[in-house]
């Protein structure tokens, strides 16, 4: 191995993986049928119970860095264990492992005061309440973000926030009571990645209405809770300003550089659990008087999608290395490159597992239109292809720039 495991990671993965095999794949049917009968403004009764089991054996804050609160593990370390996460929807947020929470979380701890820290991290890292990121918007083209038209206002003590939003995940959850929003307090700014703020809105603020959840591929609550939410003159204390007036963009990188890559992270272990489907469905079904497994188109498939997860995994290991050992910041090819190469692998393996399914492979039994919309969905999260393309591009002919 390129990257072999710690002692310690080696002892948290088996733990993991046993508590997936007794807790998690046993409880998937119910979890996907809780979320189509409860619906995106209900808790799902399987995931409190799962809970204090996954904390009681230790599997719990995985994801963050700091030992005070998490396991302490670097970027290189979590990559397996958040794999096995990503093998099902329904394990992240059993373990307090899961977006949007997880980053809103490392905000509030780099950034926050300790009140903002006592109010709403401690609540957080013990699970007992869930958060918001509130900054694509419906009106512009929000992969560029600087495009973004809320406001933040200055008003005395206060600040007085207008904006409406969309895909704010979580926000339709009972639980959700902090919401991370994004706006712009200094529109006139000449740098425009100055003009912009985030700022922590209590979700029971006055002016802040939850109008709709947004299904993603017509699922509710899975993958995700993407909501609209309207902001509406809502006031809060001018210390919920997080760093400080037009630090925004500066957050935003810190913010979305882990986000991105435990999306990928999570996005090859749902990989890896697409290709084992694929690979009992097509060794158990007879067509043309021979098993698929034999049939030459699907063997070149199987190859193909163990060829391309392997060399997903490695690109985000290396991309975990990068972020470790010189900084998300100078790390940002890296990421860019997983944020484009992992979606794209992803949605290609869940395609030829579905069609290797049959008309199957179009309903909601097998979990491959869930899964699909997963992948699909994270070709646009966190940054659309096109802008990390773009972005890979400049970095590259930047080497050129004198020649």
């Amino acid at each position: 191995m390129l990257y072999p495991m710690s002692p310690k990671v080696a002892e948290l993965k088996r733990k993991l993986e046993s508590f997936m095999d007794r807790n998690i794949y046993p409880n998937e049917e119910r979890f996907y049928r809780e979320a189509e009968e409860l619906g995106p403004w209900k808790v799902y009764p399987v995931v409190e119970e799962l809970k204090p089991l996954a904390r009681a054996e230790g599997l719990w804050n995985l994801f963050l860095p700091d030992s005070r609160h998490g396991a302490g593990l670097t970027n290189l370390e979590y990559a397996p264990l958040c794999e096995v996460m990503g093998r099902s929807h329904l394990a992240p947020e059993v373990f307090n492992c899961s977006a949007p929470d997880t980053g809103n979380m490392e905000v509030l701890e780099r950034y926050g005061t300790e009140k903002d820290k006592e109010r709403w991290l401690k609540p957080l890292l013990a699970g007992e309440i869930r958060s918001c990121f509130a900054m694509t918007e419906p009106a512009v083209a929000s992969s560029d973000a600087t495009n973004i038209e809320s406001s933040i206002v200055r008003d005395g003590d206060h600040y007085v926030i207008n904006g409406r939003k969309w895909y704010t995940t979580n926000a339709t959850d009972p639980r959700c009571k902090i919401c991370i929003f994004m706006g712009k307090t200094d529109p006139d700014n000449a740098d425009r990645h100055k003009q912009q703020s985030m700022i922590l809105v209590p979700m029971g603020t006055p002016g802040v209405e939850v109008k709709r959840p947004l299904p993603v591929f017509g699922f509710y609550g899975v993958p995700d809770r993407a909501s609209e939410v309207v902001f509406t003159d809502v006031r809060v204390p001018k210390e919920n300003m997080l760093l400080g007036e037009g630090r925004g963009f500066e957050i935003a990188q810190g913010r979305l550089g882990p986000g991105r890559i435990h999306h990928c992270m999570r996005l090859i272990g749902l990989s890896e659990r697409t290709l084992e489907k694929m690979c009992r469905r097509v060794r158990s079904r007879v067509a043309f008087g021979k098993p698929v497994s034999e049939q030459t188109v699907t063997q070149e498939r199987i190859a193909e999608a163990r060829i391309m997860i392997e060399q997903a995994r490695l690109l985000t290991l290396n991309a975990a290395y990068a972020m470790d050992t010189v900084g998300n910041k100078v790390a940002k090819a890296e990421i860019a490159m997983i944020k484009v190469a992992v979606p794209n692998m992803a949605c290609q393996i869940i395609d030829w597992a579905i069609q290797a399914h049959g008309g199957g492979g179009t309903s909601n039994d097998f979990g491959l239109t869930q899964a699909y919309a997963t992948a699909r969905l994270l070709r646009l999260a966190d940054g659309p292809d096109e802008v990390h393309r773009n972005q890979i591009a400049r970095f590259e002919l930047k080497k050129y720039s004198n020649a």
